[in-house]
Parts: structure tokens; sequence; C-alpha cells
């Protein structure tokens, strides 16, 4: 909840209390002055002798009336301005207590008086957002120990083929040339994919290691998509894919090159890995009135709305198996959710009829 409101519920607090007190000090007032007056008319009313004993109290008040006036308000000034503090200071009680509800782990709701029924409704929402994002670390902690305990364990397979395939070639120096290429081949292949297992640690180190701040510079973005694709001209040949780009010529935009080639980076990848062969990866970019649109658009399996919620989470992967394929420490979207965030632009994801659709939006920034 923004702290902004807290503010304003608490002025409103005040300035209730403070008309409450102000409107009780002008009633007492004018019945104070309309009951004197009332009194006095009706002591003049009787015919009092030198020995009534009441004669004796009223008529030095009669004779001061002014002054006993300003000694009654006095008095009942005091009086309310008390019961007013005293109930200030049991509303901050009350909300002081009720405050300590909002580390409670519990999904109990926190209840206050009908005077401090606003306050209660965000002190609510206060305790639900801080209860949903404790839940949230909760599980993007949990997914981050069981890949590290995953990546851990697949690293042992490629390792143990690695030393078998090479102590195979050390022990036998008999083996035929075409079999010595078969296991160097496989050795190579298996090393690589320890390679990409730890990346995968190291990425998981340095999302959680560091704040990502841009170093923004004007740079030419239909050129660097250009060449980005193209140098995945080999992964799309290995897969029997093609690629589309639909770019408008020579479009600028000011952002921090390093991290939006990250970004499309790892678009482009996510679209490889989950496109159906011998399929198209279209990307079509073009400018609009204050910013540039993106789209990345590929056909596959449609993602089920369930996880097309969870697809920017941390630590998130939409195939839960540890396989060489799709196999990623989940992190590729999240970050490129934060990047394009820090550019003030968006980014969202779409997928039905067997057609996953990535748009983005950047604006121009100054």
């Amino acid at each position: 909840m923004n702290n902004s409101k807290y503010k304003l519920s608490g002025s409103r607090l005040t300035r209730a209390v403070f008309f409450q007190f102000i409107s009780t000090v002008i009633i007492f007032s004018i019945s104070l002055v309309i009951g004197l007056l009332m009194a006095r008319y009706f002591f003049s009313r009787f015919t009092w002798y030198s020995g009534d004993l009441i004669y004796e109290i009223l008529r030095p008040i009669n004779n001061n009336i002014e002054l006993f006036l300003i000694f009654v308000w006095v008095i009942g000034f005091i009086i309310i301005f008390f019961i007013y503090w005293r109930k200030t200071l049991g509303y901050v009680d009350t909300i002081a207590a009720a405050s300590n509800l909002l580390v409670d782990p519990g999904d109990d709701y926190i209840h206050l008086p009908p005077e401090l029924k606003q306050i209660e409704e965000q002190m609510n929402h206060v305790k639900q957002d801080a209860l949903r994002n404790a839940r949230l670390a909760r599980e993007s902690e949990q997914r981050k120990s069981d890949l590290i305990v995953y990546l851990a364990h697949d690293l042992k397979t490629p390792l143990t083929s690695v030393i078998g395939y090479l102590t195979l070639l050390r022990d036998e120096p008999q083996i035929s040339e075409k079999i010595r290429e078969k296991y160097l081949s496989i050795s190579l292949d298996k090393a690589e994919r320890l390679e990409d297992l730890i990346n995968e640690f190291f990425e998981i180190t340095r999302f959680n290691l560091s704040n990502l701040t841009l170093e923004l510079s004007r740079i030419n973005l239909s050129r660097m998509l250009e060449q980005i694709a193209f140098e995945f001209k080999p992964i799309f040949d290995t897969k029997n894919l093609q690629y589309s780009l639909e770019i408008e010529p020579d479009m600028e935009i000011k952002c921090d090159t390093n991290k939006m080639e990250r970004v499309f980076d790892n678009l482009i990848r996510n679209a490889i890995n989950y496109s159906y062969e011998n399929s198209t990866i279209h990307i079509i970019v073009k400018r609009v009135n204050d910013g540039i649109h993106m789209t990345f658009h590929n056909q596959g399996n449609t993602i089920p709305k369930e996880k097309l919620d969870r697809i920017f989470e941390q630590f998130y992967r939409l195939d839960s198996s540890r396989g060489t394929k799709t196999g990623g420490a989940g992190l590729g979207l999240a970050i490129a959710k934060e990047i394009i965030e820090l550019h003030k632009g968006t980014i969202t994801a779409s997928s039905e009829n067997e057609n996953i659709e990535f748009e983005i939006y950047l604006p121009f920034l100054s």
C-alpha cells in the first residue's frame, strides 16, 4: 500500500477528531451561555430575602456573571480537551496494536473501531500484499533451491561421460580413427553441456547479487536485431527453422546496448526452444507514435493460461524437466522483463491455437 494513502487516511482522521472537538466546544459554549441566561432570568423572577441560603450563594455569581461564565467555560474546555486527548491516544494505541498484526504470518483480518474503518481497510490491504509477496518469495527461493539441486545432479552425468570416453581413448591406443572421432565428438558435446550448466550457476548468482542499472546510448535498433538474428542462423539451420524479419530500417532508440541485446537473445532463444520443427520465427518491429513496438512470434505448443501468468517469474520454467533441449535456470524472461521495465517499457506474452507471441513496447527516452 502506498505511504501517501496512509498519510491521507491519517490526515482525514486528524481532521475528523479536530472538527468533533471544535463542534463540541462550540455546542458547549452556546449551551453555557443559554443556560446562564436562563438561570439569571429564573433568579430575577423570585423575591429573595437576605437570610435565604440559596440567595447568599447565587448573589455573588449574579453580580460577577461574566467572570463566572469565563471560569465555567475554561473548566469545560479543559474537560473537553482531556476527553478528546484521551480519545486520540486511544486511537494511536489501537492502531499501534493493530500494526503488530501486519507482521503476523497468519491471514486473520485486522479489526478496528468503526471510526477507523478506512485505516482498517488499508492495513488489511498491506497485510495481504505482504503475505502474497512473502509467499511468492518463498516459492521463488524454493524453485531456486530445486534448480541448484537439479543442476548439481546434471553436472555429474556429462562429467561422468567425459571422463569415461577420455579414459577409453587413453587406455585403448589401438582404437580405430572412426571410433576415436566419435568418442571425441561425444566428449566435446558433453563438455559444452557442462559449460552451459556452469553458466546457469553464474546466471543465478548474478541475478541475486546485482541490481540492474542502465548505461544509455543511442543505437540503430534495426541493425542490432538483424545482426542478432543472423548470429542465430546456425542454430536455426540445425533445428530446421526459418526466421522472418519485418523491421523498419534505421530505427534509432536510446537504450542500454548490452542489456537490450540480452533481451533479444533471450526471446529468440526462447522461440527456438519452443518452436515446432520446420516452422518460422517472425520478428516484427515498427514505429508507433511515441516509441517502438516489437513482436516475437513462433509456432509451438499452446502455453496454458496458468503457466502464461507466471512466465515472467524468477526461476519459473515452462518445462519442469531438466532435458538438454529447453533446460535453463528460468531467468531469461524474468531478466528480460526487468530490463524492459527499466527502460520504461512493457513486455507481455500470449498464446493460443499453437501460437506463442511476445510483444514489447519501448518508449523514446529523452
